[in-house]
């Protein structure tokens, strides 16, 4: 059996550190720690627990804790990342490696969603979550249930593939894009989580400020990966509305019920300004499938 690591980000979270690497150290061969500026004792407690502990001197973020554990990790053929609010069930561990060493996946993605009976998630956060998840379906390419888990798997040739450009929580889309980039097959096992956390964490940061700033990120990045998308699909909506709006007032002028043409020229430059963006998407769609040819 590979041996098996788990890296966990953590940021003051002293009251939950401790049994959460304990529970984890039952089904892995190594916990690794990131303590990402933590100004409490959650260093201190989770190397007593027994883990290996890395300090940030200042908090980065969790993509930084991520890339920071990432590129520490030796001697290992499977990676687990998880939460250390302990919010993820350890015990579900098992249940995200089988499918990498039984050959049928290179990530595992847990998910709160697969099986659509997870209760847990208020509505509030479920709505937001399901923009986000199609938001990096589109850019990604993928089909994943719960883009923004933080309970994954990988098999360590993956490694390469994740460029860590985020430093916060976008990172979990961000890992994923980068993965269907590079063809690898990502696998969902449903998994179970719990919000009632002892320091209750998992609201320190404004949910709606929060998904909004992962949704921003998204965006921008679905701007070079799926210009498409980005561009050509929003101009050819102005394109039609554009066209419509402009016969529709040309017929006016033509019947007398307008004495100016302004209406149906506002409208031309509306369907122009279409045809702008939607031939830059196809420009930029062009560009980069050509760069993507020449590195593979």
């Amino acid at each position: 059996m590979p041996r098996i690591t788990a890296i966990i980000p953590a940021y003051n979270e002293e009251l939950a550190i401790g049994s959460v690497v304990i529970s984890t150290s039952n089904y892995v061969d190594h916990i690794m720690v990131v303590d990402d500026g933590s100004t409490d004792k959650t260093a201190e407690i989770a190397e007593k627990a027994g883990a290996q502990v890395i300090r940030h001197k200042q908090n980065m973020g969790k993509g930084a804790a991520l890339k920071t554990g990432f590129n520490t990790v030796k001697n290992t053929g499977i990676i687990v990342t998880m939460d250390s609010d302990g919010q993820h069930d350890p015990a579900e561990i098992p249940k995200l490696i089988q499918p990498i060493e039984n050959g049928e996946a290179d990530i595992v993605n847990g998910s709160r969603y697969l099986d659509k009976k997870d209760t847990e998630t208020p509505s509030y956060r479920r709505l937001g979550q399901t923009v986000l998840d199609k938001a990096t379906n589109i850019s990604s390419g993928l089909d994943v249930t719960d883009s923004q888990s933080g309970f994954r798997a990988f098999a360590t040739y993956t490694i390469p593939a994740f460029k860590f450009k985020e430093s916060g929580f976008t990172i979990e889309s961000e890992m994923l894009t980068d993965a269907a980039e590079n063809g690898y097959k990502i696998m969902e096992v449903a998994i179970g989580v719990s919000y009632d956390t002892t320091n209750g964490n998992i609201h320190k940061k404004n949910p709606i400020s929060h998904g909004l700033g992962v949704l921003v990120r998204i965006l921008q990045d679905m701007e070079f990966r799926r210009p498409l998308y980005y561009f050509t699909l929003p101009g050819l909506v102005l394109i039609l509305i554009g066209l419509v709006l402009g016969l529709n007032y040309f017929g006016m002028y033509l019947d007398g019920q307008t004495a100016t043409l302004m209406p149906t020229i506002i409208a031309g430059l509306i369907g122009l300004g279409g045809i702008f963006i939607a031939f830059t998407g196809i420009i930029l769609h062009s560009m980069a499938r050509m760069i993507d040819s020449i590195r593979h």
